[in-house]
């Protein structure tokens, strides 16, 4: 896989494969984890140790730093679009300390971060006093297209995953720091291994060719009827929608992925998939069934009915996780948003996301009409509540859209300031 992305990426974007002109921000705790490029080394300027720091806020900082001194990058890479989005948000907060370690070449103590590990990877440092001046006058220009600012040969930014609700921030970082760069995501994984590359590093959207060598996958049609059988790569037909089934190993057993792959194609006879959904992520409390994607889009919607806001994160918890905390009321949805251009919600911009849903879903408007599902409820969390929640997931993997357990409802719970 790592050959074809190599392939892929040299042939689209002919400097990106210069020596240390790529510089990667992932957490991988406890051990280092194999970037894209891992077959040649060399493209990295980020030293492996930094990705396994056990903080992950701590880890993307020091990448960041380390991404900082190297001016003539031609790649970002990220294992995450979250990981990058969190990473440049530290930037926007931290970057006169930032700036001030690239001048005296020292890493600073700090939570997380061993104080052996510290000394070995300060020795990396040399101090910059030139690119510390040029970070602190483009950071004071503002963040708008600031990372082809601080980077100027940047080509691409890499993402390991930029399919499904991932897009909401691989949209928010196109429309600010990272305007004008194109983001290629080349392979798609799902249980725990790696089914299909993306050989197409300039188009927008990402399309994986599925490699039939490298997994034994099957495929349940969707709708699923209850007598339906699996079928192979050379039974699928293009434009319809499939649950994923695999075996990564031989020997092990067979399992639902929990993904459902829509066929856009073929190429040279293999078939080309999107990743459409993951099934784990529906809001059902009644039957209703509620993807994950149709629930972002009316969520996107909604918000476009609210003057000045823009999305920045969000996440849904069926009622049923509240236990006695959700008062005597039927069962229903709390939502809970991040957003940027507005501090507070009024019950009406509340209802509209319910209504909004009342007119995208019949069969929960029926439910509505009925009581036998309550109104939705909305609440809007402060700055940084996500990525708070993203270091207590404990590992890197995509955002979830709807939280199973009480100790991370507590922890966005807390966050609430409308």
């Amino acid at each position: 896989g790592s050959l074809l992305y190599l392939d892929a990426l040299g042939a689209g974007f002919p400097r990106a494969l210069a020596r240390h002109g790529t510089a990667l921000l992932h957490w991988s705790p406890g051990c280092p984890r194999r970037p894209a490029g891992w077959l040649l080394p060399t493209l990295y300027c980020t030293p492996a140790p930094a990705g396994a720091l056990p903080s992950r806020a701590t880890a993307l900082r020091v990448q960041l730093l380390f991404a900082l001194r190297q001016r003539s990058l031609h790649v970002l890479e990220a294992g995450l679009p979250a990981e990058l989005h969190d990473a440049l948000a530290a930037l926007h907060t931290e970057w006169p300390q930032l700036a001030q370690e690239l001048a005296l070449g020292r890493l600073s103590p700090q939570p997380g971060l061993p104080e052996g590990l510290r000394v070995q990877l300060q020795a990396l440092l040399t101090p910059d006093a030139a690119r510390a001046a040029e970070l602190r006058a483009e950071c004071a220009r503002g963040f708008e297209g600031i990372v082809r600012r601080l980077w100027p040969q940047l080509e691409v930014v890499v993402v390991g995953s930029a399919h499904g609700t991932e897009r909401i921030y691989c949209d928010a970082l196109c429309q600010a720091d990272c305007q004008g760069l194109p983001f290629y995501c080349p392979f798609y994984r799902a249980a725990g291994a790696l089914l299909g590359v993306n050989l197409w590093p300039e188009e927008p959207v990402p399309q994986f060719l599925l490699c039939p060598d490298w997994a034994f996958c099957e495929f349940l049609p969707c709708p699923a009827a209850e007598e339906s059988q699996t079928v192979l790569l050379d039974e699928l037909w293009e434009g319809r929608e499939y649950g994923l089934v695999v075996t990564a190993q031989p020997e092990e057993y067979r399992c639902c992925a929990g993904e459902v792959l829509r066929v856009t194609g073929f190429h040279k006879q293999c078939p080309l998939v999107k990743p459409v959904r993951r099934e784990s992520q529906t809001l059902n409390v009644r039957g209703e069934s509620i993807p994950e994607e149709r629930f972002c889009q009316t969520l996107g919607r909604a918000l476009g009915l609210w003057p000045g806001a823009r999305l920045i994160d969000y996440i849904c918890v069926e009622s049923s996780l509240l236990g006695d905390s959700s008062g005597p009321c039927a069962p229903h949805y709390e939502v809970f948003v991040e957003l940027q251009g507005l501090r507070d919600l009024s019950e009406g911009q509340r209802y509209k996301l319910d209504q909004c849903l009342q007119e995208d879903f019949p069969v929960y408007k029926s439910f509505r009409f009925k009581g036998s599902i309550g109104p939705l409820r909305l609440h809007l969390v402060g700055v940084g509540a996500f990525t708070r929640l993203r270091e207590a997931l404990g590992s890197p993997v995509p955002m979830p859209r709807v939280l199973r357990e009480e100790q991370l409802l507590r922890l966005i719970q807390s966050s609430v300031i409308s």
